[in-house]
């Protein structure tokens, strides 16, 4: 504070010499009289004056603030919400201290916002009400996605003062509950949020323009309708051969070209103007109407410095949108303040200028005075520290002195553990819808699953500001079981485009159409990794079909099929029975490296009207021109049933080199036959290929009428079927837990029954029922011990008979019979060793079961008022 007290002692001891020099002068230069005149102030002047400031409307918001104390149920708070620790007190003392030496240094500012209200009507400094939190969903893991989560999951309350700070600042725990707040309670959230996330962030008290204030977008542009910039290729001059053709003469007319280019230019320079004119009326159109209040009204954002998260320089973000302006934005007209978790900072710069010169370095003293020391304060750059003189020997001097260490920790946040549920991060939206009114365009969005037909974001474009005329409508969908992504309508051109993401039953990637009845203008874009026979496009109108391919070992990349007009049948027929004749087949292949280019067919075209097929091979590297050849497609037969004999006359072809090989006419009529066959196997893959459309046109009709959503195994909420097996899985385990509990029967009900039914029972009856029960116990563990017995007893006598049976015929046995009383012997040692083991346990639990039955019965209620020792 000494260098801020040193600051404003030295322009107010100015300001008051200016005042005395222009006072002693203006006495000098006006005479007495008009002075005197000029102080008096006539009744008529004073009610016209009254008039003036009564004309003067200043804008209240007509709603009053949606969340109210008495909307919020502060018993369940912690006690942190409702008292202040000495800690806290301590700083609200500071606080309080730092307020009164600002005010009294800086009478003409604002005061500042430091200890507003909580919901529990307890003052709380604003840095202790930041938390910060990591939230455990990778989208919170970077700015933008918490600043469009604040955005979207909040509604906007309008501050109760546009003027003023809030008198209440809530907890991020209450926004998040009551699921609304102002511009401070988005700021707070969204700081918080950044914080955690390891973003060096600050809250900033402020002033800002109408439009961000209040949220208006109706002058902004929607994210979503800019288009990315073009990166511009140059194009390298081929550079001409030494060998090349001359292009011909150009023998227009220069004068006729020269006023063509003339009418081309005045009709450029007609549509400019027009253009221009329209543009201006566009811009006077959505001028906005002069603010009253502007530079007057508060608001609060959030500002990210650089040096964290590789963020390369400090912007912006207004928590009402989520989007981010740069510093020297003219929607931020000046600041008052900011803070975070550590420290609170006063701005001390001149913002006439808006924020367009402030510097950002929270370690100058000058810009920006801190209230707290040692906590967070940044420090000068070292070079600075240099040149203000560390080389003087007073500075030495002061080096080796200890001072008093006067810093003081900032108290940790009162506010608890900021969480949000993974059903409140899916819904987003208050009431899991929300709508955004942009410049010529409508932004809808929706909660996952809340449509039927999973359409979760839509944006409508419009013509004209009114917003009356579509221009074209964009719609995202999620979860759905066709994979449909994204749809995009456009009004001027009728076109539908739909946009599938990977895993559609025809692996359709984009699908462009008018219409969906067959026959129609169409393009179907596929996944290439997906597809079998390497189809990536297929291009459709009326008369053609256009496929493209890629990575076929064939090396086919091109198909083109022309149709001629339909036969037309008597009987109601179908597309599929009654399909269009084909006239031409174009077909195109890449280069196969391992077969010579002369023999390597580049296009193969197929014209079934005419009979006839040419090929085309591909071009060797050191020639101009490619071979050809064309094939006159004839009947084996005549129209008598003669034979027809191959002529050279059937094929005519071009060699670029002739002498190299010479084709005779049986390769040529080998080939002939190749190219039937591949001609019938080309109209049946066309004729698969338009089957494949009918298809997909039906397949895409079911799934738009029926548009299913898929859901996760792990939603065991929407899950029917996860749900379903869930509670199957609890029936049973409760009709197990049932029969576990009849299982265990009742040990008196046996000896409870001899007794008359109705009779009270008697301390006499009590004993008898003891020693019945625990005599029939007894009974029980000898009859288990002596049945133990007996099988062991049992046991040893068989393997006795046994080892004597093998005594006696030891030297008769075979092989065999030794290797069935080894394994005998060794499984009755086995069951021996058992029943020993179980006879020994038995002995030693015997007494304990024994005296655990006594003890029960003496504590069993029916019992125990008769089995109690008199004391």
């Amino acid at each position: 504070m000494e260098v801020l007290k040193e600051k404003v002692e030295e322009e107010e001891a100015a300001e008051r010499e200016d005042a005395a020099e222009w006072a002693e002068r203006m006495e000098k230069m006006r005479p007495a009289e008009v002075q005197k005149e000029e102080t008096i102030l006539t009744q008529e002047m004073l009610r016209d004056l009254e008039k003036k400031i009564l004309e003067i409307e200043i804008p209240t918001p007509t709603d009053p603030p949606v969340v109210t104390e008495d909307t919020i149920d502060i018993s369940n708070l912690p006690l942190s919400y409702k008292t202040n620790t000495p800690k806290e007190e301590h700083l609200l003392q500071v606080a309080n201290n730092f307020s009164r030496q600002y005010s009294h240094l800086c009478p003409d500012r604002v005061p500042l916002f430091l200890h507003p209200l909580n919901e529990c009507e307890v003052p709380k400094f604003v840095s202790t009400t930041l938390r910060p939190t990591l939230m455990p969903y990778p989208d919170l893991y970077n700015w933008d996605g918490c600043a469009n989560f604040v955005s979207d999951f909040l509604t906007r309350v309008p501050l109760p003062d546009p003027l003023k700070p809030p008198l209440h600042l809530y907890s991020s725990t209450t926004v998040l509950k009551q699921q609304k707040g102002n511009c401070f309670d988005f700021s707070m959230l969204l700081c918080s949020m950044l914080l955690g996330a390891g973003y060096d962030a600050y809250c900033v008290n402020g002033y800002g323009s109408q439009d961000l204030c209040n949220m208006d977008l109706t002058r902004e542009v929607c994210p979503l309708t800019v288009k990315p910039k073009e990166r511009v290729r140059k194009i390298q001059k081929v550079q001409p051969k030494k060998y090349t053709i001359k292009p011909p003469r150009d023998l227009t007319s220069r004068f006729e070209q020269e006023q063509e280019v003339k009418r081309q230019e005045e009709a450029k320079a007609q549509e400019e103007k027009l253009r221009w004119e329209e543009e201006e009326r566009l811009l006077e159109a959505e001028k906005a109407k002069p603010d009253p209040l502007h530079g007057l009204r508060v608001h609060c954002w959030v500002l990210v410095l650089s040096g964290k998260r590789e963020v390369p320089e400090g912007f912006f973000i207004d928590p009402f949108t989520g989007r981010s302006y740069s510093t020297q934005d003219d929607h931020f007209l000046g600041i008052e303040s900011l803070w975070n978790h550590r420290n609170y900072w006063v701005n001390m710069q001149d913002c006439w200028n808006c924020c367009k010169d402030l510097v950002f370095d929270l370690g100058d003293p000058v810009r920006w005075e801190y209230m707290l020391l040692g906590t967070d304060t940044s420090q000068l750059s070292l070079a600075e520290e240099e040149d203000e003189g560390l080389n003087d020997d007073d500075d030495v001097q002061d080096l080796g002195k200890k001072t008093e260490d006067k810093s003081f920790d900032m108290p940790s946040s009162w506010v608890k553990q900021i969480e949000i549920s993974p059903e409140a991060f899916k819904t987003r939206c208050p009431n899991g819808k929300k709508v955004l009114q942009y410049r010529r365009a409508q932004l809808e969005k929706w909660a996952p699953y809340l449509n039927s037909n999973g359409l979760v974001c839509r944006l409508t474009t419009y013509e004209d500001l009114e917003c009356t005329k579509i221009l074209e409508i964009k719609e995202w969908y999620q979860n759905r079981e066709d994979t449909l992504e994204l749809k995009h309508i456009n009004n001027c051109t009728g076109l539908h485009t739909d946009y599938f993401r990977p895993g559609h039953p025809q692996a359709l990637w984009v699908h462009t159409y008018k219409s969906m009845q067959p026959e129609n203008d169409r393009v179907m874009e596929f996944y290439e990794t997906a597809r079998v026979d390497g189809l990536i496009k297929r291009e459709e109108t009326p008369k053609t079909m256009t496929e493209y391919y890629k990575g076929r070992p064939d090396f086919l990349s091109y198909r083109h099929i022309n149709f001629g007009p339909r036969v037309k049948k008597l009987t109601v027929t179908s597309t599929e029975s009654n399909p269009r004749p084909m006239v031409k087949i174009t077909e195109r292949f890449s280069r196969n490296p391992a077969k010579p280019a002369d023999e390597d067919v580049a296009e193969r075209v197929f014209l079934i009207a005419e009979e006839r097929i040419q090929l085309r091979y591909h071009c060797r590297d050191d020639h101009i021109t490619a071979s050809k050849s064309e094939f006159l497609r004839r009947s084996e037969v005549d129209n008598k049933g003669n034979k027809i004999i191959m002529t050279s006359d059937m094929c005519i072809s071009f060699e670029v080199e002739p002498m190299e090989h010479t084709k005779k006419l049986l390769y040529q009529y080998e080939t002939m036959m190749h190219l039937k066959n591949e001609e019938k196997l080309s109209k049946h893959q066309a004729w698969e290929s338009e089957l494949e459309v009918l298809e997909i046109l039906k397949l895409r009709e079911e799934e738009e009428e029926a548009h299913m959503l898929s859901i996760s195994i792990y939603d065991t909420k929407r899950n029917k079927r996860s749900k379903e097996h869930r509670e199957a899985m609890e029936r049973v385990m409760h009709e197990e837990h049932l029969r576990q509990v009849e299982a265990q029967l009742d040990y008196l009900a046996p000896f409870l029954a001899q007794l008359p039914p109705g009779e009270k029972l008697t301390r006499m009856q009590a004993v008898r029922l003891k020693e019945e029960c625990l005599s029939d116990f007894k009974q029980r563990l000898i009859d288990k011990a002596n049945l133990i017995q007996a099988r062991f007893e049992k046991e040893n006598q068989e393997l006795q008979k046994k080892q004597q049976w093998y005594q006696e015929n030891q030297v008769t046995l075979t092989p065999e019979d030794e290797d069935l009383y080894l394994s005998y012997c060794s499984q009755a040692m086995f069951r021996i060793h058992i029943l020993e083991q179980r006879l020994n346990r038995h002995k030693e639990l015997a007494p304990l079961k024994y005296l655990a039955l006594e003890e029960k019965l003496c504590k069993d209620p029916r019992l125990a008022e008769f089995l109690k020792v008199p004391a």
